[in-house]
């Protein structure tokens, strides 16, 4: 669904409200004696899973905080993004046998963050790629996919670029961009940023990249998109839908009222014929 700004900033205002970061780690700091304890009791007990718990924070979290404090210790350098998260991804990689098993069961129980919930929200944006494909096959739309695109040449592109364009609510589509989340104000700023208004001023393919500036001058600009559409299918902030007339429109579903353009040569057809058979009857009354 759509929301209101002023919807949103209750929601986001009531979840300011929940128990701060920095407070939990302050908890956490002071109960993980009893952490290394229950280790040494019982090492295949979820003592870290159970501490996350009490603490109220995210498993996956605390489990990454304190691999990368586990790991500094034992190499004496911080270590990087990569490699925690190949860790993470893959616990058996954990030098320490029972760290692993403990940062597993982490992973295996937070519903929210972590790398098996990242897998979760590929998997469902992969789902409403395959969902939109559908609906512009019902359609009968013909259209290029990424890779087709990829294939010549372009490595900055939107999910489905109509060969031949469409209407939607009076504006001109040219391509079509899936988005399985809700869009805030903060992920549609960096999403206008790094993709949609590169996909109106559109990337040259590598083949063509190589053509001197000179031609490319004397061309004008090298070609775009154009205007397109974005589906948050989990909805978004309605204020949010304000670059309309600069190419950008936003829905939170497949829209119902798209116009072809054999839609339109149809209703012109059929038009024509109206004003003939109206020409025709008013001259066989003259007559």
């Amino acid at each position: 669904m759509k929301l209101s700004k002023v919807q949103y900033e209750e929601i986001a205002k009531f979840i300011t409200t929940l128990k701060p970061t920095r407070q939990c780690m302050r908890q956490l700091k002071a109960r993980f004696p009893r952490y290394l304890h229950g280790i040494a009791e019982d090492p295949t007990a979820p003592v870290l899973l159970n501490l996350a718990n009490e603490v109220d924070f995210s498993p996956a979290l605390i489990a990454r905080t304190i691999l990368e404090h586990f790991l500094q210790v034992q190499d004496g350098v911080i270590p990087t993004k990569p490699v925690l998260n190949s860790m993470l991804r893959d616990p058996s990689l954990i030098p320490d046998p029972v760290l692993a098993n403990q940062i597993n069961q982490c992973i295996v129980n937070d519903c929210c963050n972590g790398p098996l919930v990242d897998c979760i929200k590929h998997s469902i944006g992969y789902e409403h790629e395959v969902l939109l494909r559908e609906k512009l096959l019902e359609k009968n739309l013909a259209f290029l996919d990424e890779d087709q695109l990829r294939l010549k040449g372009y490595d900055k592109t939107p999910d489905f670029i109509l060969e031949v364009p469409v209407a939607v609510e009076g504006h001109v589509i040219h391509w079509i961009e899936s988005k399985a989340s809700f869009g805030d104000e903060c992920s549609h700023r960096m999403y206008l940023q790094d993709q949609f208004w590169s996909y109106w001023n559109r990337v040259e393919p590598k083949s063509a990249a190589r053509a001197s500036t000179t031609r490319k001058a004397a061309m004008g600009d090298c070609g775009r998109f154009g205007p397109g559409l974005v589906i948050y299918w989990f909805g978004f902030i309605e204020e949010l839908d304000c670059h309309r007339e600069r190419g950008i429109l936003l829905k939170h579903e497949f829209p119902s009222d798209i116009v072809t353009l054999r839609g339109c040569m149809a209703l012109e057809e059929e038009q024509g014929q109206e004003v003939e058979e109206c020409k025709s009857e008013k001259s066989q009354e003259a007559q």
